[in-house]
């Protein structure tokens, strides 16, 4: 039995808002809102689902982990970064050089994310999400392979990156040397069983690959189960509906 990443989960300040400006960017649909978040449907079989929550604390801090938008021109390139400032994002300084060719934004509640430049072979197939760009070691881009069961794509230089066996975005880690934590991250994974699995059993295994409980047996709402992975970040399991 594994699990699979049933969506990756925003906090946000207006949970509702910040999902229509990710719907439009990407040409999705979001659900109703419900007490569950608001999420971003998968635009594919292959696709990401996006699930917003709310929270009242305001973003702090650079993100460790965004999306690579791509691009399959430089007119492509710059109506994608045009489509997002006309939905409310905005540019924002990561410390890239003025020479690079890829372009940063922030979403309305200020999430970092970049629109790369065609022509990138890395990301070539991956479609308009083409990764999600985590900063990570190597230990734990091996644990998520495990975890989720998903193929090492990449592995040299203490970098590393998973894709799907169905295809779709890559999940990438940086390694060394890694941002320091600022309180608790804004995005997290978000891992389901099918139901009539047991949830126990799948929570002991991942805590056999190396995930830890925080502080005991911690639940939120809809009896997600609270792990951290090696590197100390938070995700949940719970029992898909």
């Amino acid at each position: 039995m594994t699990s699979h990443l049933h969506a990756l989960t925003f906090d946000a300040l207006d949970p509702a808002a910040l999902a229509r400006f990710w719907a439009g960017l990407l040409g999705r649909k979001t659900d109703d809102d419900t007490a569950d978040g608001v999420t971003v449907l998968p635009g594919d079989g292959t696709g990401l689902p996006l699930r917003f929550v709310r929270t009242p604390e305001p973003k702090s801090g650079q993100n460790r982990l965004h999306f690579d938008l791509t691009s399959v021109s430089p007119d492509d390139q710059r109506e994608t970064v045009a489509r997002a400032l006309a939905l409310g994002g905005r540019h924002t300084d990561v410390g890239q050089l003025p020479e690079e060719s890829h372009v940063v934004l922030a979403d309305p509640d200020g999430n970092e994310f970049c629109v790369i430049e065609p022509g990138n072979g890395f990301l070539a197939g991956c479609g308009l999400v083409g990764a999600l760009a985590c900063d990570g070691s190597q230990a734990v881009g091996y644990f998520w392979s495990r975890a989720l069961d998903w193929p090492l794509v990449w592995d040299e230089n203490e970098e590393t990156a998973i894709r799907s066996p169905a295809g779709g975005t890559k999940i990438t880690w940086g390694g060394p040397p890694m941002m320091p934590r600022l309180g608790r991250d804004r995005i997290r994974f978000d891992l389901a069983v099918r139901a009539g699995d047991d949830l126990e059993a799948e929570v002991g295994r991942l805590l056999s690959l190396g995930a830890a409980r925080p502080g005991g047996d911690r639940r939120e709402d809809g009896g997600r189960v609270v792990l951290t992975d090696p590197d100390g970040n938070e995700f949940t399991v719970r029992t898909a509906r």
